[in-house]
């Protein structure tokens, strides 16, 4: 077995035992619970734009590029801008790759932000629903003949929104890739954590996930992502497309 093949048996191995981790797990989850509440992923940036995601999964995002080598990223929600920097600025790296950015409001001022900055080159930003035809007409004219796509949802939170996303877009992944479906913690989080908000338990992605893959079998839930991670806002939000 040579270093490289250690090293991976091992990572796997250790995922397994985190598995199986019931301790492990709780701690995991009452950190997400209490951070959660104090806006935990309002503390980072990627490259000098506000990200507004957990560390951990943003290691997984750039674990998954780099494995897939997209040709393509798509992704729903802008906010300031740092996921799509992220996802260019990994690009960069591995040499290839474009990202589409689709917001409902693309604030004047992150807009500026974005174009300024230098990995804005491999950016394209489309204003508006991502659930519009004429907003799913665009994007599926951009992804049409790219080899491979990867597809990330993080807009609106909503049970019906989600899903209405997932139906559109899973169609564009290629085998082999993912669709990430973020914020499917807000199921295993306290009802009066999003009180404000139109979704919370059992009106958010991951019911919206879980009604996509009743009836479709080409995606799985990749649960080696959810096993290594343990504090992540995406449990069962890692779909990787098989067929």
């Amino acid at each position: 077995m040579n270093e490289n093949a250690k090293f991976k048996k091992e990572i796997e191995d250790n995922i397994i035992n985190q598995g199986n981790d019931e301790v492990l797990k709780k701690a995991a989850a009452d950190f997400m619970a209490a951070s959660i509440r104090s806006r935990y992923s309002y503390n980072y940036s990627w490259l000098g734009r506000p990200i507004i995601q957990y560390p951990q999964d943003i290691i997984a995002i750039q674990e998954i590029i780099y494995e897939v080598q997209p040709d393509l990223i798509i992704e729903t929600g802008i906010a300031h801008g740092g996921s799509l920097i992220l996802h260019a600025s990994i690009c960069e790296l591995i040499g290839k790759g474009k990202v589409l950015g689709i917001d409902i409001d693309i604030r004047e001022h992150n807009k500026a932000e974005i174009v300024k900055h230098r990995m804005s080159k491999r950016i394209t930003m489309i204003q508006g629903s991502s659930v519009a035809p004429e907003i799913i007409s665009q994007v599926a004219e951009i992804a049409e003949g790219k080899r491979k796509v990867l597809v990330i949802l993080d807009s609106n939170h909503t049970h019906e929104h989600v899903l209405q996303e997932i139906m559109h877009y899973s169609p564009l992944v290629t085998k082999d890739s993912y669709l990430l479906v973020f914020d499917t913690v807000i199921e295993d989080l306290p009802e009066d954590i999003y009180k404000d908000r139109p979704w919370g338990v059992g009106n958010n992605p991951k019911t919206a996930v879980w009604k996509f893959l009743e009836k479709n079998s080409d995606f799985i839930i990749d649960k080696s992502i959810n096993d290594k991670l343990l504090i992540s806002v995406a449990p069962d939000g890692y779909l990787k497309r098989i067929k």
